[in-house]
Parts: structure tokens; sequence; C-alpha cells
């Protein structure tokens, strides 16, 4: 840690908000330890007005800056000097959030481990009265001359810092606002810091590598970056060993959430990772089937299996499926008993259907709630529909997408949002195309379910004209299917 380097910086603005603040100056001195190697100070031109009361403030007014380089000229010095540096500045996430939104408004994450000398100051000179960088500095005699301007609030905080360094000769404090505050850790062994300064912070999926580049962890995530930094923060000792284990990783990003979560899967199919525990076998699933009892009516049940075989419909819950049952039972006038839904009686008393029309005490035909039946089942087999869900892609030019034909799951796409698509197979030529697995289809069906009104386009069934159904009642029924989570997806 003697040879750590720390970034102590001072940023000027506009003011406005985090958002609207723009860099007006900026001075970094470079420490190794407590050593000054390297300084730089800058104005910048915020290529916006400076407000009067800021000029009051800083003495930075519009014709001073006019000339200065805008931000996109002093970025790379910027961003090489603190590369491998802590950031250190006073009340640091200001000064860190206007540096990283600047970088975001050219593209680019930045991101680095930081440090706040008013909280240092708290810690190890505890008691004053205020720790505001003047009255800081005027308790403990730094000086400070050239008040709100960078290069004179930076040499400030430098002395203030070289205090500090001082006051905690074994770095412990330090390192434990390192720990806590940032959530970074020591890196692995076989880890370069630049492959983990390098990830993006979107979703997508992340692979760990060993030696031989064989995968041995695959996992998706909001923030890549955050993800893949919080398995080595983890002290459990799975964690430990995956770390241990791991020289590379690669990453893909997806734009969105669904689309990482399939091709998660997929990677754990396809590579089999020693260290994944879930999603390597198949659970059990809940499907419903029908059959002709003695009497001849048809009846609905509930099967579990561990294999996913033709039904009328499919489950990853039990009580999904039994709540599917119900739905039904009230939608077509059903009986609960001849639904599996109550056994061993002799007519029906379900304590919340009351839809039965008699056929288990005899007042109904037979041939008459068959035919109720198979109205039933069609409406079940209408849901296996051909249908896309549309997604946000990688970048504000595309959209992702999933393809789901006839209920099954084909794949997944990235096609530019403004392709004019008339059918399912305007998406072929974008479409990487995954199998349908359990885990595929148990993804796609609890999105379906969460989700209420997804973004869905229906398509009309090409292969049975019986099936065609106008959009709007495509809608009526993808809402109706979300809100009770019965799209049947089989593989």
């Amino acid at each position: 840690m003697k040879d750590q380097l720390f970034a102590v910086i001072d940023v000027e603005t506009t003011g406005g908000g985090i958002n609207g603040n723009r860099l007006t100056e900026i001075c970094i001195v470079l420490l190794r330890g407590s050593k000054v190697v390297e300084k730089f100070t800058s104005l910048i031109n915020p290529e916006k007005e400076i407000p009067r009361q800021i000029t009051g403030l800083t003495g930075i007014y519009n014709s001073m800056v006019a000339d200065a380089p805008k931000f996109h000229e002093v970025a790379k010095k910027v961003e090489e000097l603190t590369r491998d540096a802590i950031f250190v500045a006073h009340n640091v996430n200001f000064d860190y959030n206007v540096l990283r939104n600047e970088f975001r408004e050219l593209g680019f994450e930045y991101t680095r481990r930081k440090l706040c000398t008013v909280r240092l100051s708290r810690k190890l000179i505890p008691g004053l009265f205020s720790y505001s960088l003047g009255r800081l500095c005027d308790s403990i005699n730094i000086p400070i001359s050239n008040r709100h301007r960078a290069e004179g609030d930076t040499d400030a905080t430098v002395i203030l810092f070289q205090r500090l360094l001082s006051l905690d000769d074994d770095y412990k404090v330090i390192n434990s606002f390192l720990h806590v505050r940032s959530r970074q850790a020591t890196l692995p062994p076989h880890i370069d810091a630049d492959q983990i300064h390098s990830l993006p912070e979107s979703p997508g999926i992340y692979l760990f590598k060993d030696r031989r580049h064989k995968v041995i962890y695959a996992g998706k995530a909001i923030d890549i970056k955050k993800r893949v930094v919080s398995h080595f923060y983890d002290r459990m000792s799975k964690e430990y060993e995956l770390g241990q284990e791991t020289y590379h990783i690669d990453h893909e990003t997806t734009g969105s959430e669904l689309v990482a979560l399939l091709l998660e899967s997929e990677c754990i199919r396809k590579y089999y990772p020693r260290f994944n525990r879930a999603q390597k076998r198949p659970g059990p699933v809940y499907q419903i089937v029908s059959y002709t009892n003695q009497r001849g009516i048809s009846q609905l049940a509930l099967e579990r299996t561990n294999k996913l075989r033709e039904s009328i419909g499919t489950f990853y819950s039990r009580a999904l499926a039994q709540e599917k049952l119900e739905f039904l039972c009230r939608e077509f006038g059903l009986c609960p008993k001849y639904c599996s839904l109550q056994r061993n009686v002799e007519e029906c008393s379900h304590y919340n259907i009351e839809s039965c029309e008699g056929i288990c005490s005899g007042k109904e035909q037979v041939k008459a709630y068959n035919k109720k039946v198979a109205l039933a089942i069609a409406s079940l087999t209408e849901e296996s529909s051909t249908f896309v869900i549309r997604e946000k892609g990688r970048h504000l030019d595309e959209e992702a997408f999933v393809l789901v034909r006839d209920g099954k799951y084909q794949g997944y796409g990235f096609i530019d949002t403004q392709a004019q698509v008339s059918g399912p197979e305007d998406y072929e030529p974008f479409l990487r195309r995954q199998p349908a697995t359990y885990h595929t289809n148990k993804i796609l069906s609890n999105y379906l379910r969460k989700q209420g009104k997804p973004k869905m386009i229906f398509f009309e069934n090409q292969e049975d004209p019986t099936m065609v159904r106008a959009t709007a009642r495509a809608g009526k029924n993808a809402a109706l299917m979300a809100a009770h989570g019965t799209l049947s997806l089989f593989g």
C-alpha cells in the first residue's frame, strides 16, 4: 500500500444539479504513497453559460473559459492519470460523479475506487466543529489559498490527505473504507486489472475461464462489471475457490435482462460449468392432461413430471397449474370434480367455484359438457401462439427480440429499430437459434407472468387457418394470459 497511487482531485463546475453540471476547471495531483509525483490543472470550456452566482463564488467567468480546452480534449489525460489510482477528494461523490457524467457524455464508463477526505477526517481527526474544507484546514493549521478554485482546493486537500496518511500508518482505516464503500476487493491472483476495467456496466452474461480457457462459471447480470466484482468481494469459500481458478473473463452484452437469462441458460447447458449449480438439471413441471372416464365424460387432470411432453398446458409450479384449472372451470362452466380440484365426492362443492351446471349430479348432458371441455382445451391450444417479445437492445438503434413459434421458443436476436416486419419470417435473418429446454421455457413463462402487459407482437398461425386471430384479439389474449400466468410453452 506504500506504493499505492492516489489521485487527489478537485473540480469546479457550472452548477445546476449533478446531471446539468459541466466542468469549468479541474486539478489532479498524483501521489505515490504520500509523495507528490505529478500535477495537472486546466480550465475547461463547459460549452454552456456560467451563471453569475457561480462566477461570484469561483471567480471563473465565461470569457476565461472561451478558449480553454473542452473536456473531450483532456479526457484521455484525465483517464491515464487516474487509471491505476484511487480517486481522492473532499466530499468525493460530488467530484467523482461530475467526472463520471462527463465521460458518459463521451460514451465511456469511468469507474474508480474512491476515498472521501471528509469521512476519513471524521474517523481519524474526530471531534472537530466542522469538516468543510475551509474550516477543517483552519482547525489543523493547513494553509489554503485561492479558495473555490480547483488548484487551490486540491493543494489543501493534498496536505490534508498526507496528514491523514500519517495518522493511519498501517492503512487499516483506509483499507476498511475502500472495502466497505467501494465494494472493491483484492483481485484474484491471475486476473489482470484491465480485464475488470474493460467490463461494461450493462446487462449481459459473463464467463469465468480457467488457465486452459475452459468455462468454469457462467452468470448473467444487469450490470456485468458490478456483478463480476461482487464475486471477488464475497468471502464464501466457493467464491474464493472460483477466484483462485479464474484466469480469463469473457462477456457478451445483451441490452435486455430477459435475453441475458436465456443466454446464460444456454451457456450452462452448453459448457456445464463446474461452479454452476442451478439450471444443470431440469426440475418438475405440472401438466394439464385430458382423458375420457368410464361414463364418457371428458376430464382434466394434473400430472407432475420431470419430462416435457405434449399436453394441454405446462406450468412450473403446482399453484399456477391449479390456478389455471380454476380459471377454466369458472370461464367455461366446468365441474371441479372432473377437473381434479375435488376428489372422493359424489357432487362438487368447491369453496371458490360455483359455475358447475350439474354434470356431477346428472343434471347436465354428457355431450353438452364435453363440448365445453373441448372449448376449454381449444382456448389453451390457442395460447400456443406465434409471437415476438421486443426488448431493449445493446444500443439506441437496435432492439432485442425473442421469437416463439406455436408456443415453442426459437431463440433471440437483435434488429434495427427502424426495420419493417410483417411476419415471423422477417426475424429469421437476425435470429440466433437456440434449443427450447425446461429452463428457457421456465424463464419465458415467468417473464410473461410477471410482466402483465409484455411487449409482445402476435402473428397469425400460418399452418392452421382456424387459429387465425385479429391483432386486437391477440392483444386481449396476451393481457389475459399474462395476468393468469397461463401461456403454454412446449419443449
